[in-house]
């Protein structure tokens, strides 16, 4: 009896790694990431310099940011609301991670990160407190509106990206 060799199976490749984010040319930092604006009055351009005119004035110090892009010492930040332009960088607060809530109705700050854990506080749409800490496996981040301490779902809130690891 005759038998008859079967090539083997080509080996499967190891899965791709993921692209590594995209770095911001001016300060090496990734994109897109978030910061908060410093003042009660920044102004919002249509392109990276002061002779751009002034498409939306902010007038609420704290609300974060998404930056997308990085032009000299201008970037180009996305709202919750999805607009888009230009900030000069001294209008921003490297460091302070904030989030705004972008539910409908109002959202439970709860005492630990559980569905069923007791609220601490009910936070209404459009509140911004200090993101304290988020783990990236977590659904959950640790924040805080003025006195109050507690954890909030990430999908609840704008100011932090969905597998992002803030301490």
């Amino acid at each position: 009896m005759r038998r008859t060799a079967w090539p083997a199976a080509p080996t499967p490749a190891p899965p791709a790694e993921p692209p590594p984010p995209p770095i911001g040319p001016v300060t090496g930092l990734p994109l897109p990431r978030f910061s908060a604006l410093r003042s009660n009055d920044v102004n919002l351009r249509v392109g990276p310099e002061r002779r751009f005119p002034v498409e939306w004035r902010y007038q609420r110090s704290d609300l974060p940011v998404q930056i997308i892009r990085e032009h000299e010492q201008w970037r180009r930040i996305r709202d919750p609301d999805g607009v888009e332009g230009w900030v000069h960088s001294s209008n921003l607060q490297p460091g302070r991670r904030t989030f705004l809530v972008k539910t409908e109705g109002d959202v439970p700050l709860r005492r630990r990160p559980e569905d069923g854990a007791a609220p601490v506080a009910r936070l209404r749409p459009g509140v911004i407190g200090r993101i304290r800490g988020c783990d990236g496996d977590s659904a959950w981040c640790e924040v805080q509106v003025q006195d109050r301490r507690g954890f909030i779902r990430r999908a609840e809130i704008f100011g932090v990206l969905p597998e992002e690891e803030i301490r």
